[in-house]
């Protein structure tokens, strides 16, 4: 389905330092580093590797007081190097103390994260949530109000729970939970209003860590309110399974319009890269036809008629020759995201599928003439042979992109 037959649901726009979320405009992508914020040379490197990697905003731990201390210092850093990245501070039980005391913390931020549920208990909620908006107010800076399932506000939970077994039909418990994270999320709203912030200052989530639990919850969010939206898979897992489940989630959500800005939580394999939760909201975004991030590939699984691995080391190559070059062809091409390229293995839709993309390269399969015919734009212009296939259908690529987009302003 095109991005155009997709309406975007929030009419309400924030803007978050370059950034407008909501309001018509795309689906950002964002991401959190998992470093020691107080490491600052670590947390400048992996803001940077998230930033280029594709993340719009990136959110970082204040936990601590070392950690308030070096989110400005951050920010200098980023800055020397030429980079204007939106940094979000997750604030959790201390923000209120940590923003009085560090107000150069405060002014760095370009958002502010605080869970409704973490703020403070008992008597001091309302006093300390008050305290963290009213530096949002005094700084200028727009807030996620971001309720979790598993840190929930208990005073809410408590009062519907206490309001349903009032009823002479009791709805059932988890039907009552996901209505007490709406409900926290929607009145905290209203309160940091009332307090002075704009509505186009406010973003909302309430993530879940279940797929049916998270679609219903934001299904229903969105036609209580019209605040722009954060959807993400709390807690989704490793591997396969926190991309499988966080697709399933926000595939449902996206197509029906909700959601202005998106998160994937993967928990990283050891050692492994945290911009794959990167990669996977853009993957997820542009397969939509919700936004367009690289060249997108299309290769086919292979069968009995590609039992050689050829075609599937060629498209590997080329998925990471044009993931190399975007950040080039990006800053110098315009559209260039937009391209797909066709690596397909044999003559059943091999020649059908490359003649459909901008490019395309259809190899043999078992038993098939060893040769490799390239289409551009439906017609085919050359027929590949021998043990160089992978660098010449990449210079021809590289061609193709260099006479078909046009240059970047000051390029």
């Amino acid at each position: 389905m095109s991005s155009h037959s997709i309406q975007r649901r929030s009419t309400t726009g924030v803007t978050v330092g370059n950034i407008q979320i909501g309001g018509g405009a795309p689906v950002v992508v964002q991401s959190m580093t998992n470093t020691d914020t107080a490491d600052v040379a670590g947390s400048v490197k992996q803001v940077l590797e998230l930033f280029r990697t594709g993340s719009e905003l990136v959110r970082l731990t204040v936990d601590k007081e070392e950690a308030a201390r070096a989110i400005p210092e951050i920010r200098n850093k980023l800055e020397q190097q030429g980079f204007n990245v939106p940094l979000v501070g997750d604030f959790h039980f201390n923000g209120h103390k940590l923003l009085e005391k560090y107000p150069d913390c405060a002014e760095a931020l370009a958002k502010y994260r605080i869970n409704p549920g973490n703020v403070g208990k008992g008597s001091k909620r309302d006093p300390q949530f008050a305290q963290m908006i009213e530096f949002a107010c005094r700084y200028h800076k727009p807030v996620r109000i971001g309720v979790n399932w598993g840190s929930l506000d208990e005073a809410v939970l408590t009062r519907l729970m206490d309001e349903n077994r009032a009823l002479p039909n009791p709805r059932d418990l988890v039907e009552v939970q996901q209505d007490a994270v709406i409900t926290s999320a929607i009145e905290s709203a209203e309160k940091a209003m009332e307090l002075g912030l704009a509505k186009d200052q406010i973003i909302l989530s309430c993530k879940m860590s279940g797929v049916q639990e998270l679609i219903a919850v934001y299904q229903s969010l969105a036609a209580r309110c019209d605040y722009a939206l954060h959807l993400g898979l709390t807690e989704a897992g490793m591997g396969s399974k926190g991309i499988v489940a966080s697709t399933a989630a926000l595939a449902v959500l996206l197509q029906q319009g909700i959601g202005d800005t998106i998160r994937i939580s993967l928990t990283p394999d050891p050692g492994g890269a945290r911009t794959q939760e990167v990669i996977v909201a853009q993957q997820i975004l542009q397969t939509m036809g919700l936004r367009s991030f690289t060249p997108m590939v299309i290769s086919c699984p292979g069968c009995g008629r590609t039992t050689s691995d050829y075609f599937q080391t060629l498209a590997q190559q080329i998925q990471a020759y044009l993931q190399d070059k975007m950040p080039e062809w990006r800053g110098k091409y315009k559209g260039v995201e937009d391209m797909h390229v066709a690596v397909m293995g044999c003559v059943v839709n091999g020649p059908g599928e490359s003649k459909n993309a901008n490019l395309g390269i259809s190899l043999p399969g078992t038993g098939e003439s060893p040769v490799a015919p390239v289409y551009e734009d439906g017609e085919k212009t050359v027929t590949l042979k021998g043990d160089n296939i992978a660098a010449e259908f990449q210079a021809i690529v590289e061609r193709y992109v260099e006479n078909h987009y046009a240059p970047k302003d000051g390029v």
